[in-house]
């Protein structure tokens, strides 16, 4: 037992401990957590086929604005940032979001939907207690299932290529994306601990290193050009404001904000955090809002509280936020760094695929987990869950079906994760409050929203 903890004065997330301490219990939250933001990032400029410059500088930018956000939750000036052993990611439901509306608008518009949902944090921060009734576990788990299915036919294409084109589907393709997802899947069942934890990115790198050995990796350019990059700030140009194209990030905000909620009290209480540890919570909402924002401004999607690394706290029984705060800045760090974004851009589509689809099949398990809790044999959940599907899920495998509707109305019903939500909400509603009892309540949701972000 830590001696602070002996004598009672100080309490164990305030402990200072020395710095080679510090530095080495930093790097492995850094390894724990780098799979996200590089994922992230990879993943959108696939999608959105950016250029390499591009690519690069958004790497760095994500990686400086999670290693700023986590120094911002650790030391928690003035109110932003919770003061506890916390990392900041760019969440894997978020991206989804932010990739289906550069899709249907540009990534202009993606950017500005950050930019508002990151103001929203604020206006609804006094409030958002009472908008927590209208998204129980059959809501969210619903926009999980929405968030995977999407984006799996997303993704699919970066292993096949478009329909049509010349090699689509080639075998060697879809078998990198095959190999990738299988290292995956073995590296979660052979290893424990950090390395387990780090099995999307161990995957990753196995499936590159095949494809390396197959000669569909070209690493040439990697050490080539500056080596130092800096963070550029809108790098897409100015963001353009779309109250209507930002309505899925803003639904998604609330989720999100209740999923901090349940962080922040599960994380004080593994580390024995003294005081009200409720009041806690709208310090951390305000840090998330304030990075999302910044993030934003760097071209990011939305920045949140991660809770991926509790698991490294309660097996080390390190818990100074000092040690997160090292994290932070090694993040920074590692912004600086050309030559890892670089290396991102030479990633193979399929093996970036095939990360992908596992990656955010995953989001669409914790959905299924969530609707497991759900009695789905009473009229409420059940036609809510069918009707949220029915109308999410129409766009989304029927491309199109709504182009001859009006401009500012695609925008929402043409969104599948959008439109799929909001029927949710809606009907849920609708059956909650002409039906007592045959909708599924609302006050678990903080509980049950953990990992929503991930």
């Amino acid at each position: 037992m830590m001696q602070n903890e002996m004598n009672g004065v100080v309490d164990p997330a305030d402990e200072r401990l020395p710095l080679r301490s510090l530095v080495l219990f930093g790097v492995q939250h850094v390894l724990v957590m780098a799979a996200s933001p590089i994922t992230a990032v990879f993943l959108v400029s696939k999608a959105l086929g950016f250029s390499e410059a591009v690519t690069v500088s958004l790497i760095s930018a994500t990686f400086f604005v999670c290693g700023l956000g986590s120094m911002l939750q650790s030391f928690g000036p003035k109110g932003f940032g919770a003061r506890l052993p916390f990392v900041m990611v760019p969440g894997g439901a978020p991206i989804a979001i932010f990739l289906v509306i550069a899709q249907q608008t540009d990534v202009q518009t993606a950017v500005g939907a950050v930019i508002v949902t990151a103001i929203f944090y604020f206006l609804a921060l006094p409030v958002f207690r009472r908008l927590l009734r209208y998204f129980p576990p059959i809501v969210v788990g619903t926009m999980l299932l929405l968030v995977s299915v999407n984006l799996v036919r997303i993704y699919g294409v970066t292993i096949t290529g478009k329909p049509g084109t010349e090699g689509f589907a080639a075998p060697i393709e879809v078998g990198l994306a095959l190999i990738t997802i299988i290292l995956t899947v073995v590296a979660a069942r052979v290893f424990r601990g950090t390395l387990q934890r780090l099995a999307v990115m161990l995957g990753l790198v196995g499936g590159s290193l095949v494809a390396l050995t197959l000669g569909h990796m070209d690493l040439s350019g990697v050490l080539v050009g500056p080596v130092v990059a800096v963070p550029q700030l809108f790098p897409f140009g100015m963001p353009k404001f779309d109250l209507i194209a930002a309505v899925p990030l803003i639904v998604f905000s609330i989720i999100s904000m209740a999923e901090a909620t349940g962080q922040t009290i599960a994380t004080a209480e593994i580390v024995g955090r003294r005081g009200d540890v409720h009041a806690i919570v709208p310090a951390t909402i305000r840090g998330d809002a304030l990075m999302s924002l910044v993030g934003g401004l760097f071209g990011t999607s939305l920045i949140i509280t991660s809770g991926e690394n509790v698991g490294i706290v309660r097996a080390t029984n390190v818990k100074s936020r000092y040690v997160t705060a090292m994290a932070g800045a090694i993040l920074v760090l590692i912004a600086l760094v050309a030559p890892v974004g670089r290396m991102a851009t030479a990633l193979p589509g399929a093996v970036v695929g095939g990360t992908a689809v596992i990656v955010f099949s995953i989001i669409g398990v914790i959905g299924i987990d969530l609707l497991r809790r759900v009695d789905l044999r009473e009229h409420g959940p059940m036609f809510t869950l069918a009707s949220a599907l029915s109308i999410g899920l129409l766009p989304i495998l029927v491309p199109g079906v709504y182009s001859q509707f009006p401009q500012w109305t695609q925008m929402v019903l043409g969104n599948g994760l959008a439109a799929g939500t909001i029927t949710a909400v809606v009907v849920n509603a609708f059956f909650s409050h002409y039906g007592a009892g045959t909708a599924a309540s609302a006050p678990s949701l903080q509980s049950t929203a953990q990992g929503a972000n991930e």
